[in-house]
């Protein structure tokens, strides 16, 4: 699984170098709905709650969880304050917005920081005693395949997006 693991993310990964290096790309990205774009990372509530069961079943490290490292459940929960406050209420200033989400980029990284170094084999720098072996097994596989992509995306079109109003 190991060796293969990084041609699970390799197709996002060159749809958003595509999306971010070309001319038609940003056109696409700024054009995108911001508050939508802000809500994407509630999909991290329940994403962490798949991840404390997989911990449960001892399918994955418990530093890949809230219950270790991974503090990625404070995107998902503060998303909608995000919202609310920022795009409905209009009372966020867009600098808070922007630092929001460097902090959840940063959360996002850490917790596909564990994962990779979690994983059974020549990456495995810890999780020796529960190594990460969920994610490779389907619908598990679509962490690192698909949302991962997905809410790294909308994190950095945000970014851009609220750098570009300054």
């Amino acid at each position: 699984m190991t060796s293969r693991f990084p041609l699970l993310f390799l197709p996002a990964l060159l749809f958003l170098v595509y999306r971010f290096s070309t001319k038609s790309g940003r056109t696409f990205i700024d054009g995108l709905d911001l508050p939508t774009l802000t809500l994407i990372s509630v999909v991290r509530i329940p994403v962490e709650l798949v991840l404390y069961w997989l911990l449960v079943h001892k399918t994955i490290p418990e530093a890949m969880t809230f219950h270790g490292s991974n503090f990625d459940i404070f995107s998902g929960v503060t998303a909608p304050l995000i919202y609310y406050f920022g795009f409905v209420k209009k009372t966020l200033d867009p600098k808070v917005i922007l630092i929001w989400n460097v902090i959840c980029l940063a959360l996002l990284v850490n917790v596909v920081s564990n994962a990779l170094l979690s994983l059974p084999g020549r990456y495995g720098l810890f999780g020796y005693e529960r190594p990460n072996t969920a994610l490779g097994f389907f619908p598990f596989i679509l962490l690192p395949s698909f949302l991962v992509p997905v809410v790294l995306f909308s994190m950095l079109a945000s970014v851009r997006q609220l750098l570009k109003k300054q």
